[in-house]
């Protein structure tokens, strides 16, 4: 059997070959670099679930220890392997169903192998495909020397689950990070190793809540366009800080308005809106990621920067997002839904518009 301290010794001999310096400019041409690998347990079928029984379950078993999910090694496919095989799952944002699909197979020997180098003319990465880093748990494990929005987002959660020492947000995973995560591992009886694995990600986004995603409790997609409604195709913001949207928008925009109109008198709070859509308070991309997903346009909060590449380039004809690494904003149909520069009313819902000087601009497509 496999054990923990083997799984280390592993992703060691991966981080040493990361850390390799480039041999001059042959380096921005070099192939990608394999570390080199131990022996993983092998899965001869494709999909396995509740009621298996074999080697094939002993080496699933193995694999989800591998990769920081707890589990006994029994051969058997029974309760405590079903929802190991839903940690993992929830981990590596798949379906969460408790079966070994060929899909959590395929992500779970990928995690188990550890972190992939690769040189490139941008210098050492992990991984190939750009997409993988875009959000936490679809690259597995991270390690010290990655970068990319993934590691930004879990230096995002970290703050979020109480660690004040946690690195501000950037996306380059150093020795601050490292040190972040002990402090969670340890605060949280796990492995105190400094690198993310599916049970240190399982265990952060539980810490910081996970209601914040489809029908989820409070979920705010529930279609209503109970807003009244003005002639035209401008919104409208009452005295009392309420928008009221305009009868030839399309029913997203009315959707987005009333889904806005919920939370317009919420205070400010810093992450509020991120780990559950019922908070006590909403930060600027918690209180956008909301009204938008009062239309259905994106499944869970992200970050102000997780919106760069949303939707289409530049202004929309009813809802353009404004938006850079510290704060974002939209205008719907008009008018501003931000937490900046709110009036005396405290609403988010706004008639004056501002600069967009240093924001990029997106709009959702269609709109």
């Amino acid at each position: 059997m496999l054990t923990q301290i083997k799984r280390k010794a592993f992703i060691g001999t991966a981080l040493a070959a990361l850390m390799l310096p480039a041999a001059g400019a042959a380096a921005a041409t070099q192939q990608p670099v394999a570390p080199t690998q131990q022996v993983l347990p092998k899965i001869h079928i494709k999909q396995m679930k509740k009621g298996a029984k074999g080697p094939d379950v002993t080496s699933l078993q193995q694999l989800l220890g591998l990769v920081g999910i707890k589990v006994e090694v029994t051969g058997s496919y029974l309760s405590k392997t079903t929802t190991a095989v839903r940690h993992f799952q929830f981990a590596a944002r798949l379906a969460v169903n408790g079966i070994a699909t060929k899909a959590t197979l395929r992500a779970l020997v990928t995690a188990a192998k550890g972190p992939q180098p690769v040189e490139s003319s941008g210098g050492t990465v992990v991984g190939v495909d750009p997409d993988v880093t875009r959000k936490l748990g679809r690259r597995i494990p991270l390690v010290k020397g990655m970068s990319g929005p993934d590691v930004r987002e879990l230096q995002t959660y970290l703050r979020r689950a109480g660690d004040k020492r946690s690195p501000t947000p950037s996306g380059e995973f150093g020795a601050a990070t490292v040190a972040a995560i002990q402090r969670f591992e340890k605060k949280h009886k796990r492995s105190v190793d400094g690198i993310l694995d599916a049970g240190d990600i399982y265990a952060l986004r539980v810490a910081v809540g996970q209601d914040a995603s489809p029908g989820g409790s409070g979920d705010p997609a529930d279609g209503s366009t109970d807003v009244p409604l003005v002639p035209g195709s401008r919104a409208k913001v009452t005295r009392a800080g309420l928008a009221i949207a305009p009868e030839d928008a399309p029913i997203e925009v009315q959707q987005i308005i009333a889904a806005g109109n919920r939370i317009a008198y919420k205070p400010y709070k810093w992450g509020g809106g991120h780990g559950s859509w019922v908070d006590s308070g909403y930060d600027c991309s918690g209180t956008v990621s909301y009204a938008l997903r009062g239309a259905k346009l994106l499944s869970s909060p992200e970050a102000s920067y997780g919106f760069f590449n949303y939707g289409s380039a530049g202004k929309g004809k009813w809802v353009t997002l404004y938006t850079n690494s510290g704060h974002i904003y939209m205008t719907v149909a008009g008018i501003r839904f931000d937490t900046s520069g709110r009036g005396s009313n405290g609403s988010r819902w706004q008639s004056a518009m501002r600069s967009s000087s240093g924001f990029k601009v997106r709009h959702p497509t269609g709109l």
